[in-house]
């Protein structure tokens, strides 16, 4: 194995284990010191969801979250509309893409449903601002908690 990826590699269990024993929150009550970039996962309780990476923790996490944010920046909250509504996998033309699917009011209101959910969820956060150190700890803590929501086919 090559050596500089094998230490990226080892550094993502430790990092793994920062992650789960940090306490956690919800939305409601961010922390006023939050790291700025790195990785976070949302739990409703024990059961770990989805697992997401960026430079900016706060600014993301408020767009996961925030009533009026768009199915472009709240990817998991529109997960979940689809699978409240039973609705199929969003595609890239316009019959069946998000934008079609937020024409239905019953879809629009499942997603606003699950950005409110996501508040009420737990969150956690892990420092990471090594790029490729930030992406293999994504993908690292989605497989090892088995988090349903996670997708990394291309699009």
């Amino acid at each position: 194995m090559n050596e500089q990826f094998r230490q990226h590699i080892e550094s993502l269990h430790p990092s793994f284990e920062v992650l789960l024993s940090s306490g956690s929150f919800q939305f409601t009550s961010l922390p006023k010191a939050l790291p700025k970039a790195g990785i976070y996962l949302f739990s409703n309780g024990e059961q770990h969801l989805y697992v997401g990476r960026t430079n900016s923790i706060r600014k993301r996490l408020q767009q996961h979250c925030r009533p009026n944010s768009s199915h472009n920046s709240a990817p998991f909250a529109f997960r979940l509309a689809r699978e409240a509504r039973k609705a199929p996998q969003a595609t890239y033309k316009p019959q069946g893409s998000r934008k079609h699917l937020l024409q239905d009011p019953d879809f629009a209101l499942a997603f606003t449903d699950a950005k409110a959910q996501l508040r009420t969820m737990n969150i956690r956060v892990v420092e990471e601002s090594n790029p490729l150190r930030q992406a293999l700890l994504e993908m690292y803590v989605a497989v090892a908690l088995a988090a349903p929501y996670n997708d990394f086919d291309n699009h």
